[in-house]
């Protein structure tokens, strides 16, 4: 699974305005939908739904003509996950690409009722929304290759779960400062903690923006503290 996220200096992901802050550039969005193109499955939480109301498209026409050339569909399956059940049928989201699935618990497969009957395949995970039987059924389905776009607490549940392979981290030359705007990651266990070191595999310079690159379960060499 890999996850891209676009973060300020300080390690924010928008900031706390009614409208939505720009972190990344022209190549930076084009890099996103390259990767988007490569992957089988496009994933965000609800939350982040609700508040972008993003289309989550492959935008290149020769990207997806490439997608259906090698039997795959035009789009990547969008996917999202609620607790709540609170989805607004009338997003861009579901009336724009190809298939899509809805992640939820008992409680929001009840309030979504039959709402996106006609938009997407609701997934029961039963009482409370188990990542990793997530990633069970995305593998049953045939989707190996996830990118996960965000938001805040699908950072924070897929990093803590340890379900997380590669992280493309674009950061932004900018500071946002304010405590109310959301973060990459909030406060969770994560494994290893502070001690355990992601391996970084590359480094790049998309005008402003600076993406790194790591994969999260690849071991690192040790890093010693100098004599002082």
């Amino acid at each position: 699974m890999l996850l891209s996220v676009a973060t300020s200096l300080d390690g924010y992901i928008d900031d706390a305005s009614a409208q939505r802050l720009l972190l990344s550039n022209s190549a930076d969005f084009d890099e996103v939908d390259r990767l988007r193109a490569e992957s089988d499955a496009v994933l965000i939480g609800a939350g982040t739904l609700r508040i972008d109301n993003p289309r989550l498209l492959v935008n290149s026409a020769e990207r997806r003509a490439t997608r259906v050339s090698s039997g795959r569909p035009e789009y990547p399956v969008k996917i999202t996950v609620t607790a709540s059940g609170e989805l607004d049928p009338q997003l861009r989201f579901w009336h724009t690409g190809g298939a899509k699935i809805v992640y939820t618990t008992t409680a929001g497969a009840v309030r979504l009722g039959d709402r996106l009957v006609d938009t997407a395949e609701i997934v029961c995970l039963g009482d409370r929304l188990d990542l990793t039987t997530l990633l069970d059924d995305l593998a049953a389905r045939g989707i190996h290759r996830l990118m996960v776009e965000g938001g805040t607490r699908m950072h924070t549940g897929f990093l803590a779960a340890d379900l997380v392979d590669e992280i493309r981290l674009a950061i932004a030359p900018i500071l946002v400062g304010d405590a109310a705007a959301p973060r990459f990651v909030g406060p969770a266990l994560f494994p290893g903690g502070p001690q355990r070191r992601l391996h970084l595999t590359g480094v790049e310079q998309l005008g402003d923006v600076a993406v790194m690159n790591y994969l999260v379960g690849a071991p690192t060499d040790p890093v010693h503290p100098p004599d002082l």
